[in-house]
């Protein structure tokens, strides 16, 4: 049976690529520009090809030529776009430049002209005024003849223990005449805590010992800001037991959000932030704790992302056959 293909642009460590690898799709090329998540997508995936370089100056011809297809029998591109200027984290600046990198995949979609397309996002661009920034992409990406449809999914409810929301819209190509869907929940929420159970313990950060001090008076599911007399050190926070952790974020370390072990004195170990994430233990990371947390916490959930694969396999690929 011929798998379906999929391309993959701002494709990171691979959290997106493993997912459509674990629902059966091929994977014809991956798009990156990051030094050490080029190394890190190779290490996981080698017989993958890489273009190891700006978006921006990659035609649409050059990008079929690598991948070995012609205009128009691709089935899915597949992006994650940078989000700072639209995240809810950030300042959430209209003209934030990285906001626009949005039109490069769109760029590449009028050009390759996919059956399908996914694109990934957060769910700050529909908040507030950001929402006159979704309503663009959506018009942008209909313009590139697509039926496109926007969703909030939180991969808690897709086999992955972390509340995580993230805008997921899909396009189906407009002369295939279906209408784009997205996979209902799958699971219920799982508790966090189960699934790193037995995880490895490798690098944990090494936190400051005044710090472990500090946060032996937090209880799960709780923060140090709370406790603080001056206010402050509210990133600093316990997960829950019992529940989904919090959203693993990029700066999952000093200066940005620091997610600790429910009843141990430490930060979560990159091998129990890996399940919480839906990696596989043997999943491999390059560099030091802050450098892994980033890549993970760019990444779609595998999870998430299998769901999608799926449902688009199911009900729009296979129907279209």
């Amino acid at each position: 049976m011929v798998k379906p293909t999929v391309i993959s642009t701002f494709a990171g460590c691979g959290g997106s690529s493993l997912g459509y690898q674990m629902a059966g799709f091929k994977e014809l090329l991956a798009i990156e520009w990051d030094d050490n998540a080029v190394e890190t997508f190779k290490l996981n995936f080698p017989d993958v090809p890489v273009y190891h370089g700006d978006i921006a100056k990659l035609t649409g011809k050059e990008c079929m030529e690598l991948a070995g297809i012609k205009k128009g029998t691709l089935d899915v591109l597949d992006g994650s776009p940078p989000c700072q200027g639209f995240s809810t984290a950030g300042k959430r600046k209209f003209n934030d430049p990285r906001n626009s990198l949005f039109m490069e995949f769109a760029r590449l979609l009028e050009e390759l002209q996919p059956k399908v397309f996914v694109m990934e996002n957060v769910t700050g661009m529909i908040k507030g005024v950001m929402k006159q920034a979704y309503l663009t992409i959506i018009k942008t990406l209909r313009e590139c003849r697509y039926q496109a449809k926007g969703q909030v999914m939180n991969a808690m409810y897709y086999n992955v223990p972390q509340s995580r929301e993230r805008v997921i819209i899909i396009g189906v190509r407009e002369d295939l005449g279906i209408e784009p869907s997205h996979p209902k929940p799958h699971t219920k929420p799982i508790a966090a805590n189960k699934v790193i159970k037995d995880a490895v313990v490798d690098d944990c950060g090494n936190p400051k010992g005044i710090l472990m001090k500090r946060m032996k008076q937090v209880k799960p599911g709780s923060n140090l800001g709370k406790i603080d007399k001056k206010g402050s050190y509210f990133n600093y926070v316990r997960y829950p037991i019992g529940k989904p952790c919090m959203t693993i974020q990029k700066s999952v370390s000093f200066g940005g959000i620091s997610i600790w072990h429910p009843t141990e004195e430490r930060n979560l170990s990159i091998g129990e932030i890996k399940r919480i994430a839906s990696f596989p233990d043997n999943y491999q990371m390059i560099g030091d704790y802050k450098t892994k947390i980033a890549r993970i916490g760019n990444s779609v959930p595998p999870n998430l992302m299998k769901a999608i694969a799926e449902h688009i396999k199911t009900n729009i690929l296979e129907v279209i056959l």
